[in-house]
């Protein structure tokens, strides 16, 4: 029994220096093989972030300019149909007037007679 307590202790101890070995090497193959230095992964990450940066003012002052030609055209169609609609009714007037003017004329002359 003492024998297959040390052999599962030989295995667990082979194990972890196994796994602690294969760590090591493994993360010594990820700086060998890595493909810049922390030095370039900072610039890299610092430019794409000056490249997204400038992307997303590009958009947004697109989409601002865009509101803007929106908001010009509204305001050009808005004026348009108030002067469109001031003309008729300064037109619906003077046909009120006109027909008034009438038909006091023919009272007048129903009156007179």
């Amino acid at each position: 029994m003492n024998n297959h307590n040390g052999n599962n202790a030989k295995f667990v101890w082979g194990f972890l220096a196994g796994l602690l070995v294969g760590g090591l090497a493994g993360a010594g193959m990820v700086l060998l093989v890595a493909p810049q230095s922390g030095k370039k992964t900072r610039a890299l990450i610092r430019q794409k972030s000056s490249d997204l940066r400038e992307q997303t003012v590009k958009t947004v002052e697109g989409a601002v300019a865009q509101t803007r030609d929106k908001a010009r055209q509204i305001t050009d169609d808005i004026r348009d149909h108030a002067g469109e609609l001031q003309q008729g009714g300064q037109d619906l007037l003077d046909e009120q007037r006109d027909h008034l003017s009438k038909t006091l004329k023919g009272w007048g002359k129903a009156v007179k007679s």
